[in-house]
């Protein structure tokens, strides 16, 4: 491990992950797995007719950065709708392209700045974004139906 990637900021945060656990009765869920690492995000959510997110559930096998990650979205999570996921998404894959200054503006996503030269651990820590904005179909999916 590199202690200049598993900050103290980045263990802090990998042991703390909100939702994690599955839901009983979701209207979506989705599971991810990174191909270049092996983690395993799976995601259940409950969302209200408006689109808002009102339920998160969260399995996560992943390395400390996947885990650190899950846990910044689930803080952030419920609330807001696959809209607002997708723009969170986008703004830190931007961020490890190049392309934006800053990773996001919700909480603790600066701790991820710590990952950026460290382009095969990317994957995982979009991982989260990916089960939950999947999840999201899911459940349009399952609505329109």
């Amino acid at each position: 491990m590199s202690d200049a990637l598993y900050t103290r900021d980045i263990l802090r945060l990998a042991v703390s992950i909100p939702h994690q656990q599955r839901l009983e009765n979701p209207d979506g869920s989705a599971e991810q797995r990174s191909q270049t690492c092996g983690s395993v995000v799976a995601a259940d959510v409950i969302i209200a007719d408006d689109g808002v997110l009102l339920e998160l559930g969260l399995m996560i096998s992943a390395c400390a950065l996947g885990q650190a990650s899950a846990a910044i979205l689930g803080a952030e999570a419920i609330g807001r709708t696959a809209s607002d996921i997708i723009h969170a998404r986008s703004n830190l894959a931007a961020f490890f392209d190049g392309k934006a200054e800053f990773p996001g503006i919700w909480q603790d996503m600066d701790k991820l700045v710590v990952a950026k030269d460290h382009q095969g651990r990317h994957g995982a820590i979009l991982l989260p974004y990916d089960a939950l904005i999947a999840a999201f179909a899911d459940a349009a999916k399952r609505k329109a139906a």
